[in-house]
């Protein structure tokens, strides 16, 4: 597996499906800014339609429609539909996902924690998907809202370096040199050399560590 961030923007993406496994996809897709996509459903929840609004085609996709997307997500589909539409879609050059289906998949999307731009990305390759989302929540209490802001300030201080004339090493010396000085990250490992820290345990360790300074 090679994890990617994908410009969402820049690419066709395809979304088949009627219930909640498709609109649980369709948010996550335009929280990602996907800006050219089309959800088709030939039996779609009330739900779903009204969060698809204008994206809605009320049918299954046609192969070319297929063949014309950079990305086609398959949800909630029966089994042999999953497959016609995956080879159709992959023949036309197109990635594939289909949802708890690995075997039909070119990629695996992870679960995301996003903090503005700051994008956390947890993977199991598609072994687990339960395992990588109690990750991500995990990871939700360390990362706070304020992780955000933290970007933001620290852009705009990579921009003036820049525009101030450093090279790119200076820059990344700059940033660390700034990070290790508002202590956002821990230093070293937090737990004690040799123990065996329960889990709750370092999971309060980690937190009291990655808790925001005022």
């Amino acid at each position: 597996m090679l994890p990617l961030v994908v410009d969402l923007r820049r690419l066709r993406v395809v979304l088949v499906g009627n219930g909640e496994s498709a609109l649980r996809r369709l948010r996550l897709l335009a929280e990602a800014d996907a800006r050219t996509l089309a959800l088709y459903a030939d039996t779609p929840s009330p739900a779903l339609a009204a969060a698809a609004g204008s994206r809605l085609v009320r049918r299954l996709p046609l192969a070319q429609e297929l063949a014309a997307a950079h990305l086609v997500f398959i949800a909630d589909a029966p089994p042999r539909l999953r497959s016609a539409l995956a080879e159709t879609a992959r023949a036309g050059g197109a990635l594939v996902h289909v949802e708890d289906t690995p075997l039909l998949c070119d990629l695996h999307a992870p679960a995301i924690l996003r903090r503005g731009d700051l994008t956390i990305a947890v993977s199991t390759g598609g072994r687990s998907p339960a395992l990588a989302a109690q990750v991500k929540r995990f990871l939700g209490r360390l990362f706070g809202p304020e992780w955000q802001e933290r970007l933001d300030g620290l852009a705009k201080l990579r921009r003036d370096w820049r525009d101030g004339g450093a090279d790119a090493p200076t820059v990344a010396r700059r940033t660390d040199q700034w990070i290790d000085g508002q202590g956002w990250l821990p230093v070293g490992d937090v737990t004690p050399t040799g123990s065996e820290m329960p889990a709750a345990e370092a999971a309060r360790a980690l937190q009291a560590t990655f808790a925001p300074t005022h």
